[in-house]
């Protein structure tokens, strides 16, 4: 056994209830008393009663889709202008996603307040969007130091959104089976999230406010994203980032969709990882497969099916090609071609049954 794995610093509180007080713990304990305060109107009655124990000196709204440059770049002068010394973000990916390009470039440490389960809390990745092209890379300046989970902000999150959130989760954890550095500290990592989100996803799914299934996907969704951000960005991500970056699709729902391709593609090439999701995934439903497991999955949660329901055109295919083989990691276990790939993208396109 040779490999080397890195643990990304990090101080994570599951508060349940309780993220108001749990906020102003976490940045008193990182010395913040200038607080830039990143929230969209639509986390607003989310926001404000964090708004409320902290000093907040500049409350920032404006959270677009993928992290357009001039809106990362806006965001960069009002911190610059109000003299904000902490950052603390409450909302989904795209708002964890702003206040990295912050940090980027300010080195102001973060507490992150998720209200989805899109991960990006827990890792060093960054990613910025100018013109059609999503651009990611790694800065550990972008990692936040605190992570204040608390379900409760949850229990208002659409039932489509957290399906397609926790899919995204989801994601992670398989492309950490295979990622440019996976190593078995991520798989084992992995395979846990998966449980967790397949035991956590169905029961929030049927009721949006159970805040143990919340809490159980939370943690799926923890452990998905540290695996990831250890394991490095693999084949899935790659082609969910060209085709949000170059067709403006909804993140989450993107993940969604792409995900069982990717996965069918890959599996008969990674044995390992596609016993270790089997078992994952047979702990929930009676599949042995990590296929049939994940099809039961998305069955039990009437998961997004098409690209194509979400904007992307039929010619996209073929323009998407090129720069996905070229962001493929190497290491991917089944080899990728120009055949093989537009298969694949057509199949998500018109949300074709896997074989």
């Amino acid at each position: 056994m040779r490999f080397t794995h890195e643990t990304l610093p990090q101080r994570v509180v599951f508060a349940a209830g309780g993220s108001p007080a749990a906020v102003a713990a976490e940045v008193e304990a990182l010395g913040g008393t200038r607080v830039m305060l990143i929230a969209s109107d639509r986390e607003k009655e989310l926001a404000d009663p964090i708004d409320k124990e902290i000093a907040v000196v500049l409350r920032h709204e404006e959270v677009v889709m993928h992290v357009p440059v001039e809106v990362a770049e806006r965001a960069r002068r009002a911190a610059a202008d109000a003299g904000a010394d902490i950052l603390v973000s409450v909302g989904g990916g795209s708002t964890t996603g702003l206040a990295k390009a912050v940090a980027m470039t300010t080195g102001l440490p973060i507490v992150a307040v998720p209200t989805t389960y899109a991960g990006s809390e827990a890792t060093n990745v960054w990613g910025l969007t100018e013109g059609e092209t999503k651009t990611t890379g790694v800065d550990d300046k972008v990692l936040p130091a605190s992570v204040v989970y608390d379900a409760a902000l949850l229990t208002t999150l659409p039932g489509d959104m957290t399906v397609a959130s926790g899919l995204n989760a989801m994601a992670h954890c398989v492309d950490s089976m295979w990622g440019p550095r996976a190593d078995p500290i991520d798989r084992a990592l992995a395979q846990e999230g998966i449980r967790a989100l397949a035991t956590g996803l169905p029961a929030v799914a049927v009721d949006s406010t159970s805040v143990q299934g919340i809490e159980q996907t939370l943690y799926g969704a923890y452990l998905s994203a540290v695996s990831f951000a250890s394991a490095g960005s693999g084949m899935h991500h790659k082609i969910c980032h060209v085709l949000g970056g170059m067709f403006n699709l909804p993140h989450a729902q993107t993940h969604a969709v792409v995900l069982p391709y990717v996965l069918a593609f890959n599996a008969p090439h990674a044995p390992e990882a596609e016993a270790r999701i089997a078992q994952a995934l047979g702990t929930v439903f009676r599949t042995r497969t990590a296929n049939g497991g994940l099809a039961a999955l998305r069955r039990a949660l009437d998961a997004p099916k098409a690209l194509r329901d979400y904007g992307m055109p039929e010619d996209g295919i073929a323009k998407a090609l090129e720069p996905i083989i070229k962001a493929i990691p190497a290491n991917n276990p089944t080899p990728v071609t120009h055949a093989n790939l537009t298969l694949l993208l057509r199949a998500a396109w018109a949300g074709e049954p896997i074989s």
